[in-house]
């Protein structure tokens, strides 16, 4: 049996990491691309808090990963269409856990801070095209309680904030699939604010 059947989107206490082993093994991470990279993970969250991970989905705009739990609420916010995850920073921070206990959907193999993927930032992602929107990705009880309280002190301390290290929310701006393996690449930046 897996991890994520035993443990479920509650995560594995015994995973948790302490905020200075966190912090030490944050500033020993290698650098993310920043220009082009490829998809690693996809999450799809169902019904009675499973998860799936998929090869591939056919990303279309207001749909974000088709039959996820985004999809089927009364008024899903279109800033919060896909949740997205460095997946090297995922890793780190779930300790040998499965990714889909983060419950994100995307996890990308790029540099998602502010400097590198500001607000309005287009990217491709497989043959669909996905923006960086303004809504702010915070860590919450949930994930407190999947990695721990350390954790989510370091995704929440102001000076790291910048780093965007609990992700960003990203929409579907152009439909089309998207694989694992598949290259990412930025296509734009806002002009004023360009790495």
């Amino acid at each position: 049996m897996a991890a994520e059947d035993i443990f479920g989107p509650l995560g594995d206490p015994s995973r948790h990491l302490a905020l200075d082993e966190l912090e030490g093994r944050l500033g020993a991470l290698r650098a993310a691309p920043r220009d082009s990279g490829r998809l690693a993970v996809v999450v799809r969250r169902v019904p009675d808090k499973i998860r799936e991970a998929p090869d591939r989905v056919e990303l279309r705009p207001g749909g974000g990963v088709p039959g996820d739990a985004w999809g089927q609420q009364a008024n899903a916010n279109p800033e919060a269409e896909l949740t997205v995850m460095q997946v090297e920073l995922a890793e780190l921070i779930a300790n040998g856990q499965p990714l889909t206990v983060f419950g994100d959907n995307l996890f990308l193999e790029m540099d998602l801070s502010a400097e590198n993927l500001p607000v309005g930032s287009r990217v491709r992602i497989g043959r669909s095209v996905l923006e960086v929107t303004a809504k702010p990705h915070n860590g919450c009880r949930k994930f407190a309680a999947r990695f721990g309280q350390d954790a989510l002190r370091l995704v929440s301390k102001p000076e790291l904030r910048h780093r965007n290290l609990r992700g960003i929310y990203m929409r579907v701006v152009e439909a089309g699939e998207a694989a694992l393996g598949d290259p990412v690449e930025v296509l734009s930046r806002p002009a004023a604010a360009g790495p």
